[in-house]
């Protein structure tokens, strides 16, 4: 009987522990670039990251496999994580793709086409997009000028996705199924236009952890740059679990009014609601109103910063003791 206790104990040991209905997105734009901190990740501090990634044991998985199984209702890892990457732009060839070839951890590409067609520099070019997706890189839209897509009007969104998926077709002999918003930024009327355009889901900027009880077209990622990026942060987004809410009040991103009344209710089950607190950009913790299992956020003042966010947060209990991670909602405001 000893060999079967073995294969068991080794088992026990390789196989990961699939018993979460959530996952992480992660993202990044620029790899040792510090002239442009705010969108780009210090090389020492990525290496850092891949390196915790590995240590801790937390499964990397392609994007396009979460959003299939956020979708059929599948489970995932716990601390499950996508990586994915915004806008193309030269270092992500130079220096975290060998990176990423070398710990084999899956990652996405979203591409603007335009700023790829015009050779601009500071970019990749086709020839690199083509040579990542050979190695197994999926390549995801983010259209085609890279606008605020909330200032188009309908005809033009569309024609930013007829437009930037010919190219796509055209250099790399298939269309993305995948979407970024430019910005992280869209409106209702995008968001559906996107939907109705063929894209199996669609992802902000908003932080937060990717759940069937969101939106798959709305789905949020925890972003890194100099500014919030170091390895820290990382463990609190790749061990944080959604919120799973329902019945949300304002759910437009483009305030109509400022500042905005945000609502939502809380799955059952989901507990202490008690120690639920919500965070604003520029006011720090702000009034929570909590009706059984309704959640009102009230602002003191309006947004004064063309970008803000509200996050809420609250422990993750288990058997009455504290786990140390965090279930997490954020929702991004522009102002129109």
């Amino acid at each position: 009987m000893k060999p079967l206790f073995t294969v068991i104990a080794v088992l026990l040991v390789v196989m990961p522990s699939f018993a979460s209905d959530d996952a992480t997105i992660i993202m990044y734009h620029r790899f040792g670039e510090s002239n442009l901190p705010s969108t780009n990740i210090q090389l020492d501090v990525f290496d850092a990251h891949l390196q915790t990634i590995r240590d801790e044991g937390w499964t990397v998985l392609p994007l396009s496999e979460i959003v299939s199984k956020l979708k059929s209702g599948e489970t995932l890892p716990d601390k499950a994580l996508a990586i994915t990457i915004d806008d193309a732009f030269t270092s992500v060839y130079t220096e975290a793709f060998p990176r990423l070839q070398a710990y084999d951890y899956p990652f996405t590409i979203f591409v603007a086409t335009q700023s790829i067609d015009r050779g601009l520099n500071g970019y990749a070019s086709w020839d690199q997009i083509r040579e990542m997706q050979a190695a197994g890189v999926e390549i995801g839209s983010q259209s085609h000028t890279h606008p605020h897509m909330h200032r188009l009007s309908a005809d033009q969104t569309r024609q930013e996705i007829k437009t930037s998926n010919t190219r796509f077709y055209e250099e790399l002999g298939e269309r993305p199924l995948l979407f970024a918003y430019p910005y992280g930024e869209y409106s209702p009327e995008v968001r559906d236009i996107i939907k109705a355009s063929g894209f199996e889901a669609a992802f902000g900027q908003a932080s937060g952890v990717a759940h069937a009880s969101i939106d798959a077209f709305e789905w949020p990622r925890f972003a890194f740059n100099e500014n919030y990026g170091d390895v820290s942060r990382l463990t609190l987004a790749v061990e944080a679990r959604a919120l799973p809410i329902s019945d949300m009040t304002n759910g437009d991103m483009v305030l109509s009014n400022n500042p905005p009344y945000l609502g939502f209710t809380v799955a059952e089950g989901i507990e202490p609601l008690s120690r639920l607190i919500c965070f604003a950009s520029g006011m720090g913790r702000v009034d929570v109103i909590q009706l059984d299992r309704r959640i009102e956020v009230r602002l003191p003042r309006p947004f004064s910063n063309y970008r803000s966010r509200i996050n809420c947060t609250m422990p993750v209990v288990e058997n009455g003791q504290d786990t140390g991670r965090f279930r997490w909602y954020s929702r991004q405001f522009v102002l129109n």
